[in-house]
């Protein structure tokens, strides 16, 4: 049986974050197609982890600059070896490209790191973005990390075209690999929620992880808009939800004023459902998101920014309102709440969008059709590739010897 070692930044956390989802996705498809699938990581267990040895995926501790690491991969003789974002490339590519050099190297970007650093950096100067904006050291770190690798998983069309006009990556480095629904579910989705009709839903929703930056952006941002649309729609509440709320977000919960922090959602879908519009003012950010899919899928209309919708509807228009302007938003915001025509007309573009866009049977096969294609010729798709091999040579090993460096100091 083949061997697909994922290496993870964190332990997967599907209900706290989009992109332990898409993990798990990346997780399910590998052993669906054959695979033995392996997560190891070197990050501290979470209570909110998923169970994955229950579902099948062997699980296993790893240390960061720790020569047990070189005894482990050479045991497990994998095939595919997958990074979770550059840092764990920049950590353990080098030992994986040491001991396993035949195991096929795969870097899951999650979002474009650089991308959405170098927008919050010119939210916060009140600027726009300029080029000088990618010569960073994350920039540089990130796409080095691109370029050793075989393959990089990347999970928006928008990224995929970015990434290649800004830094001298060819197509063939890059793998369109976006979020995948699964039709069955959906359609499980679509009858649970079959009776969430206009009359009988309410209020507003937001929802995303707490410790994600341009989340919590997006709440400060709600919490100024919020007192313009409740004076247009005086007996509507906002209901934010997410994962790991400080104590400075409780705190702005104001149950007189309809802007309600309700913490972590048991069942986002259940809560995302009730509501009648999504709100998602994004200011900065990179990658898909996933509030916005699972929005699609329980049929509740969404009014986001153009980042926000970055990626998402491939240009239908009907699917969600997309509005930058403050007061378009607020418009947008009671348009969407007030009209059952509109609602009805975007609640259906959506999860027909949703179905059509990210389907996991046309991804899925496309992915695992990839890398076994490059596992057969890897030779010589290392071979045509000058660059990642240059970066791979000894003398522009940084990461290997800091690693060794540190590894020696600790003893």
């Amino acid at each position: 049986m083949k061997t697909f070692i994922a290496i993870g930044y964190v332990w997967p956390e599907p209900n706290s974050s989009a992109a332990g989802s898409r993990m798990m996705q990346i997780l399910l498809l590998m052993q669906k197609s054959g695979f033995r699938v392996v997560f190891a990581s070197p990050a501290e267990d979470s209570a909110h982890a998923i169970d994955l040895e229950s579902i099948g995926i062997e699980k296993h501790s790893i240390r960061l600059n720790c020569s047990s690491f070189d005894q482990w991969v050479r045991a497990q003789s994998p095939d595919v070896v997958m990074f979770d974002r550059f840092m764990m490339e920049e950590q353990f590519g080098w030992r994986v490209e040491k001991h396993v050099p035949d195991a096929l190297r795969l870097l899951d970007m999650e979002d474009v790191h650089c991308l959405r650093d170098a927008r919050h950096r010119a939210v916060k100067a009140g600027r726009n973005l300029s080029a000088d904006d990618w010569h960073t050291d994350m920039a540089f770190r990130e796409v080095a990390s691109i370029l050793r690798c075989d393959l990089t998983l990347v999970i928006s069309e928008f990224e995929m075209i970015w990434l290649q006009d800004h830094f001298p990556i060819h197509a063939s480095k890059l793998l369109y690999t976006p979020f995948m629904v699964n039709s069955a579910d959906a359609e499980g989705l679509s009858r649970r929620f079959s009776d969430s009709d206009f009359e009988v839903r309410g209020g507003f929703v937001s929802i995303g992880n707490f410790r994600h930056a341009p989340n919590w952006d997006a709440v400060l941002q709600l919490r100024e808009i919020w007192p313009d649309i409740r004076r247009r729609l005086p007996d509507a509440e906002l209901n934010i939800y997410g994962a790991y709320p400080p104590k400075k977000a409780m705190q702005l919960d104001k149950p007189e004023l309809g802007f309600r922090v309700r913490g972590w959602a048991s069942d986002a879908y259940q809560v995302i459902a009730e509501a009648k519009v999504m709100l998602a003012p994004l200011r900065f950010g990179a990658g898909l998101k996933g509030k916005l899919l699972d929005a699609m899928l329980v049929g509740t209309p969404a009014v986001t920014s153009s980042l926000g919708a970055e990626g998402m509807y491939g240009g239908c228009d009907q699917a969600a309102v997309v509005a930058d302007d403050r007061d378009a938003f607020i418009d947008a915001a009671e348009r969407l709440y007030s009209s059952r025509s509109e609602w009805e007309s975007r609640s259906a573009a959506g999860y027909k969008l949703a179905i059509e866009r990210f389907n996991d049977a046309d991804h899925g096969p496309n992915i695992t059709a990839t890398i076994d294609r490059l596992c057969v010729g890897l030779e010589r798709h290392r071979g045509q590739d000058f660059v990642g091999g240059m970066l791979r040579h000894h003398s522009l090993k940084s990461t290997q010897y800091m690693s060794q460096w540190i590894e020696a100091k600790n003893k």
